[in-house]
């Protein structure tokens, strides 16, 4: 009885004032949880607690001289820690950002798209010809296609061949694709610093998993080596699909678009995306 009167006492004494401070708070301690889910940067939790359990033992022990210079480096620490960090810190704005956006509800490719990146996929790996092909999503990839050479041009199977041809001058990066079009070709994407992919992958996986870290972008790969079709996203990376196995996983990652994707393929007189499955 005197938990529920306690319990009504303080839910009486709530202001809105107090709901927005505490919602505040729950969004600050959820994001930054999620931020800290990267195993470098529980790593880097690790290493706040525990200077600052230093801290406070000789804050507790009155080792003055001891507590005065790590309040000294407190702040260059801090910035130490943003610099060392920047990619995780960078990938969880992006998700937030990402969260806050419309760009869910601007379309996606659709069907015909799928079957010329397949179609192009499936003749670069029989003929061992390396590429890289980007799905843009919700995060822009605008910083990327000005690294290369911008061409705002229809997507087609054939413009994938002419691209990623050897000896063409867009052969090296990657082709940018934005919803139906090929924004970019031969863009420099970010290499992946993670310590645990394999020693054996080239700077193709590396570039696409760099991408993939930090956006929710989608990534085809072919290998020049092996020939060997690859997907990277979020982060992850699946090798050696079928041409098969690769469709059904680009349909299954872009499913939640379909809608759009059909009303914008009526529009413009391409195939709808129903044929994606």
């Amino acid at each position: 009885m005197g938990l529920a009167y306690s319990l009504t006492e303080l839910l009486s004494q709530l202001t809105f004032r107090s709901v927005i401070d505490i919602l505040v708070v729950a969004a600050g301690v959820y994001y930054l949880l999620r931020l800290l889910r990267g195993a470098r940067a529980v790593q880097a939790a690790a290493i706040v607690f525990l200077i600052a359990s230093f801290y406070e033992v000789a804050a507790w022990a009155r080792l003055e001289m001891v507590e005065w210079m790590m309040a000294a480096m407190a702040p260059y620490a801090a910035i130490a820690l943003i610099v060392l960090y920047q990619a995780e810190i960078r990938r969880t704005l992006a998700r937030l950002g990402r969260n806050l956006t419309l760009g869910r509800f601007l379309g996606s490719p659709g069907g015909a798209v799928f079957d010329d990146v397949v179609l192009a996929a499936e003749y670069l790996s029989s003929n061992r010809i390396g590429a890289l092909i980007v799905f843009e999503r919700e995060v822009g990839l605008h910083t990327y296609i000005e690294s290369g050479i911008p061409l705002d041009a229809h997507l087609s199977y054939d413009l994938l061949l002419a691209i990623f041809r050897p000896g063409s001058p867009l052969h090296d990066g990657a082709v940018i694709i934005q919803g139906t079009r090929i924004a970019g070709a031969a863009c420099f994407l970010p290499l992946s610093l993670n310590p645990a992919i394999s020693t054996q992958v080239g700077t193709r996986h590396r570039a696409a998993m760099g991408l993939t870290e930090e956006s929710d972008a989608v990534v085809v790969l072919v290998s020049e080596q092996t020939g060997a079709i690859s997907l990277a996203v979020g982060g992850a990376m699946e090798f050696g699909l079928t041409v098969g196995q690769l469709t059904e996983r680009l349909a299954g990652l872009f499913r939640r678009f379909r809608v759009t994707s059909d009303l914008t393929a009526l529009t413009s007189g391409a195939r709808v995306a129903d044929r994606v499955e």
